[in-house]
């Protein structure tokens, strides 16, 4: 049946009892193929009946259905036509792990992070509105994970004063984000799932009533005008009715029926108004539900029936940094950890457990874990944040001007660091290098293997009087590459016969600086490798080092502009040191979904082009052109074509 479902518009031919074969079909199909691929299993397991009602009842691209950070979209991918595409789900030439504008026009927001979706909508209503298209609905697709970030909340605020907009928003509540949602709201979303029986209770009330002579009426009457007041007391969704939001629900997110009746209410609205969905993360697959931690949320390849992973990688990054902050945390009490809605995927669930309560999980709230951090060195604690790097994006004004601005002694732990691949250009954890580099008092490492994010970490926790950072890539470790000698914090991993070039290698790329480094020297070019560790600030003896070279070489896993290489040449300008600066590092470009290794062969940022270039500036030769073997970046007008 799944194979017949060209469109969104074949669903509607469909009976009851075929929809629900469709349903059952769908999670087949995504536990085979998302099994072998990896992906967002759990999230789109959830989703299954919930996004067949919505396309039933609503017309995309017509109407525009907005996704919340997009990782429940696969269901959406599959009966808008794109059902051959998941045999390459995230990987080259295949599907995209989140919306895409350009695979389909039924894909409209693209970025994958969090509680942008509400703003989104909020936009694209009120464009709708005042450009006299009242025949468009937009849906919001947003979960109760994502509801805890703060932009949620102001996109909600505007929303509230909007009367002319048609705006759907579904609350996807399954009690989770990437892990069980945190705060105040997941307590309030559960009073309502808990309470969902008010309704019936003054259905029964007015039968009973009704049929009492004489005050039956006159009681019922005077019950029903102080409805919004039992709604607070049994069920307070009156704080989302405040805010001027019609509420409907909570509705069994897995009854399409049920489903569909609810959101042609909503669509027949004509203002702004929240349908409250209960699903179940993971539903349908025993190893999903069974997952306590994640449900499933994202996984690599895995056994189909089972769910056990088929290839165990070896020891991780994130790893080595959970096992020394638990050591750190046992010798001292001032260490604290915080992140934000991934405990597990950065490594805090081990000091969590060793250390509960000095471990704070704030939710997708990037900006508050800052500033709180901000606030509790104040206070005499040495908090650790720990975050995918592609996310300290978000709250870089609180980096800047809460945490750097105060010299608080907070730490900073990106993970993800660099090319990430599979999850595409919002996940690509490039930006952090360029951006951190302009903020005043923090200091930046990038470890090179397993014993320098030991060493980086105890080192950034010494630092009481500014924030710090520490960041690194994603899977495997590097093994242990030991240093020839140390000179002032600069690490020599390989020293060349002549002084021809100096070889800057940042952080991960230490190996392949040392293997180009050996290929250059049966070339007859010497080059030495140096690892700085800490890069903000530079240590001053690099220029003194590099005064004995004819070029200097840059190797990062960031962006070529405004990066490391940036940095160094500004060093030597201010010391009036004229000797070349060479990077090798990513284009300032949006790149497609690929697995890391093939992005960076892609790039050049290989051993043997490396070595290439090396050469090639030694002998005053142009080198070579890393853009002319850059993958083909996301194509611009078709990212911002305008809605259909």
């Amino acid at each position: 049946m799944l194979s017949q479902i060209k469109s969104p518009a074949d669903l509607k031919k469909l009976s009851a009892e075929e929809i629900n074969h469709l349903s059952a079909e769908i999670r087949s199909f995504l536990i085979e193929k998302v099994s072998k691929s990896g992906g967002h299993l759990g999230p789109n397991l959830g989703v299954v009946e919930l996004t067949i009602a919505i396309h039933r009842i609503f017309d995309s691209p017509k109407d525009v259905v907005v996704f919340d950070t997009g990782h429940q979209s696969y269901v959406h991918k599959l009966l808008t036509g794109r059902m051959a595409g998941f045999e390459k789900l995230r990987q080259r030439g295949g599907l995209a792990g989140y919306p895409n504008r350009s695979e389909s026009e039924h894909d409209v927001v693209e970025n994958s992070h969090a509680s942008t979706a509400l703003s989104w909508s909020d936009g694209i209503a009120k464009g709708f509105s005042l450009t006299n298209q009242k025949d468009r609905v937009v849906v919001c697709v947003v979960g109760d994970g994502a509801l805890t970030g703060g932009m949620s909340w102001e996109a909600l605020n505007n929303i509230s004063t909007s009367k002319n907009e048609r705006l759907v928003i579904i609350v996807n509540d399954n009690e989770r984000s990437y892990s069980p949602t945190i705060g105040g709201l997941a307590t309030y979303l559960s009073t309502l799932r808990a309470t969902s029986g008010y309704e019936k209770f003054l259905d029964w009330g007015k039968g009973v009533l009704e049929r009492t002579p004489v005050v039956g009426q006159p009681i019922y009457e005077t019950l029903h005008g102080v409805k919004k007041g039992i709604k607070d007391i049994v069920a307070p969704q009156g704080m989302f009715e405040d805010l001027g939001l019609k509420y409907l629900g909570p509705v069994d997110g897995h009854d399409v029926v049920a489903m569909e009746k609810t959101l042609k209410i909503a669509k027949d609205y004509g203002q702004p108004v929240l349908v409250h969905v209960i699903t179940e993360k993971g539903k349908g697959h025993a190893p999903a539900i069974n997952d306590e931690a994640e449900k499933f949320h994202a996984v690599g390849v895995v056994d189909a029936e089972t769910g056990q992973p088929l290839s165990k990688g070896g020891k991780s990054w994130t790893s080595v940094f959970s096992d020394e902050l638990v050591k750190i945390g046992a010798e001292r009490s001032d260490v604290v950890a915080i992140t934000a809605a991934m405990m597990g995927p950065t490594g805090l669930d081990k000091f969590e457990k060793a250390f509960p309560d000095r471990t704070f999980d704030v939710g997708i709230a990037e900006q508050h874990a800052a500033t709180s951090a901000a606030g509790m060195a104040f206070a005499g604690l040495h908090p650790v944040v720990a975050v995918y790097s592609t996310f300290l994006n978000r709250a870089f004004d609180q980096l800047l001007l809460d945490v750097a601005l105060h010299k608080a002694g907070v730490t900073f732990v990106l993970d993800r660091a660099g090319v990430t691949g599979d999850d595409g250009p919002s996940h690509n954890g490039m930006w952090d290098l360029a951006l951190t580099g302009i903020v005043p008092t923090l200091h930046v490492a990038a470890p090179r293997d397993a014993e320098r994010v030991r060493e980086t970490l105890r080192e950034a926790l010494d630092i009481s009087d500014a924030p710090s950072l520490i960041r690194f890539p994603k899977g495997a470790v590097n093994a242990d590459i030991p240093a020839f000698e140390r000179r002032d914090g600069i690490d020599v991993l390989y020293r060349g016969e002549s002084a021809d070039v100096l070889l800057v290698s940042i952080g991960a790329f230490a190996s392949i600086a040392v293997e180009a480094a050996a290929q250059a020297y049966r070339e007859g070019v010497g080059v030495t490798v140096i690892d700085p560790r800490w890069v903000k600030p530079l240590p001053k003896s690099l220029v003194t080092m590099a005064q004995r070279y004819k070029n200097v070489v840059v190797l990062e896993d960031g962006i070529k502009h405004g990066g490391i290489a940036s940095t160094i040449s500004e060093l030597f300008r201010d010391a009036q040191l004229n000797v070349p600066v060479h990077s090798i590092g990513l284009p300032l470009a949006f790149l497609e979904h690929s697995k890391r290794a093939e992005i960076l062969e892609d790039l050049g940022i290989t051993v043997q082009n490396i070595t290439r270039s090396l050469v090639a500036w030694n002998s005053s030769e142009i080198g070579m052109d890393i853009k002319e073997v850059m993958p083909r970046p996301l194509d611009e007008n078709e990212r911002r074509k305008p809605l259909r």
